[in-house]
């Protein structure tokens, strides 16, 4: 409800107290004028104005007694004998209801006096009753008081308002209105809509009456079905509220004693809510309720992979089917209200099945057995790289991945079945147990070892802590004589070779090398295949154009003492720690994004601008103390990419780097980029989330370079 404020006007009242002692509240009205007192009639004043009617109106001057009668506008005369007052100085009259506004006439003996200044009058509006005081939206209220005719507006609670315009009937002690569809329960109000409006209020509440609930039946209800609720003044409603937010406002059929409707699918258990167009909101007691399926299944012992089938009652309602490890299984076309078929994921695990409906309804069902794949025995129990081994055992069907000692995946054969497995023993595996690893994760190792016949290298280290291309690496181990090729990941054979030994060989990593981690392959001059351990293969990248340097921290004016906006980094000059000339150095131990790491929107630096399509964004970096998970966004021209952590991951959430290493963006993959890069605008770096320690960050050459 809003405050309402009612403003009343009773100036008739105010003037009639005040007339005898205020000269200005009269109006000198006389057309002949007398000094002292010659016997002639004479008229000084008459008021108070304006009046209301029905109040008396008094007239002052000399020789009063002897007016005959006062002629009022409208053609209403009012003679001497119906005066209130009649003395030499004073009359008063009563003013008829009927009375207008206008000039007044006094007649005397001597002829008529009339007033310079028309008799005005007090209207004020009042509201004497409502009827009926109970109604219904569109039915017709009578409203009953005075001067309803100067009413322009009706205001119903809560600011529902009709217009003259729309009025059935009005008159000065009566208006007719039409109640309108979203009025509400409470006083009303009624305005004549001047600038500086008249707004009476009424005494009494009007009730505008609402939806009233009987019954709603079914309840348990199936969603998708009909339910009917009986109650009265139906009607009004115009939409009904159900839980999980669904709203209906389309009906089967609706009237004043009866509501149906369709409950929608995803409808939840709740109370009702009956709406009419003053949203005013119905509530029922109680709560409908949905209908929920019953679920039988079979079979309980399964395979991924594999269907089972359900039966039971309102089966049409269910929406997802759920298994062990909370994996989702697909329900089959053809499902009716009594019979489901569901084929079980490939990932799900032994566990409880249940069945959700599109109401949010959960159902339990039995726990499903889901089985394993069983190592029976393998043969031959040794062999050689690049050949056959066969297992033997149960459900072998869901077997996704048999791996080796060595972390090496050995290849299936397509002629596999569940009771066998035809498997080629990939290179770098290693003596020991075989792993058969299923659909949903599971792991079955087997009992026996694996001989692998072999006569290879055992490399066991390397003297550089990485393999720089163009740069000497050395093999650690022994019998690497027995070495005759190292193939480089990208199959980029080795063509030059140190020193090699029993116990170590020296190979020169070829230029062309795959960047990151890798094993080299090598091969024996017997034929036979190995792998190296894991290392990093590459380093830093020489600047390619020096014209398309973002920052490498060299330049007059980038000493950071500006651009370190977050005071988050330094500028080093180490040799024995840099690459090229100077480089950024974090100093802190918990540097949190939404943090700078440096920031440029002046022109000491000179802005690059390139086309996205045909460029690189490299920078080298080198980072010694490992850090977890964050990312980093670098800003080009006022536009944000993310970089990710930038360091390499170690398998556990922490990113380092093997020493100073070089770092490629493709920009043609950042959508958010414009085709062409501004040279203007800022540009800096940012780490936009994470904490971490920044202390072992070093940045250097951050640049363009052309495809």
């Amino acid at each position: 409800m809003y405050k309402k404020i009612i403003k009343y006007i009773k100036i008739a009242l105010i003037f009639t107290t005040l007339s005898l002692v205020l000269v200005s509240t009269l109006f000198i009205s006389c057309n002949k004028e007398a000094t002292g007192d010659s016997g002639i009639v004479s008229l000084n004043s008459f008021g108070p104005m304006p009046i209301a009617r029905g109040a008396e109106l008094r007239f002052i001057g000399l020789n009063l007694d002897k007016v005959i009668s006062i002629s009022l506008p409208g053609g209403i005369e009012i003679l001497a004998a119906s005066f209130v007052t009649k003395t030499p100085t004073l009359v008063t009259i009563t003013v008829p209801q009927n009375a207008v506004e206008g000039l007044v006439v006094v007649k005397t003996p001597e002829g008529n006096i009339t007033t310079k200044t028309p008799i005005g009058f007090s209207e004020p509006i009042t509201i004497a009753g409502l009827a009926p005081s109970t109604i219904k939206a569109d039915s017709v209220l009578t409203i009953t008081g005075d001067y309803l005719n100067l009413v322009k507006e009706v205001i119903f609670t809560d600011r529902v308002s009709v217009v003259s315009t729309d009025f059935i009937s009005q008159s000065r002690s009566q208006l007719k209105v039409k109640v309108p569809a979203t009025a509400q329960t409470g006083k009303i109000s009624v305005s004549n809509s001047k600038a500086d409006p008249i707004i009476v209020y009424s005494t009494t509440t009007l009730n505008v009456k609402l939806p009233v609930i009987a019954t709603f039946l079914p309840n348990p209800v199936k969603a998708g079905a009909n339910l009917t609720i009986t109650g009265a003044d139906l009607d009004l409603v115009k939409i009904v509220s159900l839980g999980g937010n669904q709203n209906v406002n389309l009906f089967v059929s609706k009237t004043a004693t009866q509501l149906v409707f369709k409950v929608p699918d995803v409808t939840q258990d709740d109370t009702l809510k009956l709406i009419p167009a003053s949203g005013i909101k119905v509530k029922t007691l109680t709560k409908l309720v949905m209908v929920v399926p019953t679920v039988s299944v079979t079979p309980t012992i399964v395979k991924n992979g594999g269907d089972i089938t359900v039966t039971g009652t309102n089966l049409d309602l269910v929406d997802k089917v759920v298994f062990g490890g909370a994996k989702e299984g697909i329900i089959k076309a053809g499902a009716t209200a009594t019979q489901i078929v569901v084929t079980i994921p490939n990932d799900a695990v032994t566990g409880i099945v249940k069945f959700t409906t599109k109401a949010a309804k959960e159902v339990a069902g039995p726990s499903l057995t889901i089985v394993d794949p069983a190592l029976t025995s393998f043969l031959p129990a040794s062999v050689k790289a690049k050949n056959d081994v066969t297992i033997s055992g149960t459900n072998l069907d869901l077997v996704v991945d048999v791996v080796f000692v060595g972390g090496v995946k050995g290849t299936i054969a397509a002629g596999s079945t569940d009771k066998q497995l035809i498997v080629n023993v990939p290179v770098g595996a290693k003596d020991g147990k075989i792993t058969l690893v299923a659909k949903n994760g599971v792991q079955i190792q087997s009992a026996n070892n694996l001989l692998l016949l072999a006569n290879l290298p055992n490399i066991t280290s390397f003297t550089e802590a990485r393999g720089e291309p163009g740069k000497k690496l050395t093999l650690n181990g022994t019998n690497m004589l027995l070495i005759k090729e190292l193939v480089f990941p990208g199959d980029v054979k080795a063509t030059a070779y140190g020193l090699k030994t029993d116990t170590k060989v020296e190979v020169y990593v070829p230029i062309s090398v795959t960047r990151g981690y890798g094993n080299i392959k090598l091969f024996t001059y017997e034929g036979e295949e190995g792998l190296s351990p894991q290392i990093y293969l590459g380093a830093t990248e020489p600047v390619v154009n020096p014209l398309l340097i973002i920052n490498d921290f060299d330049e007059v004016g980038h000493d950071l003492g500006w651009d370190n906006w977050g005071g988050n980094v330094e500028l080093g000059s180490d040799p024995a720690l840099g690459i090229s000339g100077k480089y950024m150095h974090g100093t802190k131990t918990n540097c949190a994004g939404w943090a700078w790491i440096w920031g440029c929107n002046h022109g000491a630096l000179v802005k690059r601008s390139v086309t996205k399509a045909d460029h690189l964004l490299k920078m080298d970096i080198n980072i010694t103390k490992a850090y977890g998970e964050c990312n980093f966004q670098i800003k080009m021209g006022g536009n944000d990419i993310n970089l990710g952590p930038l360091g390499i991951s170690n398998g556990a959430g922490k990113y380092s780097t093997p020493g100073w290493i070089t770092i490629t963006f493709d920009l043609s993959t950042f959508a958010s980029l414009p085709a062409t890069i501004p040279g203007s605008g800022d540009w800096g770096m940012i780490l936009s989330s994470g904490t971490i320690d920044i202390t072992g960050l070093y940045i250097d050459n951050i640049r363009f370079q052309r495809k």
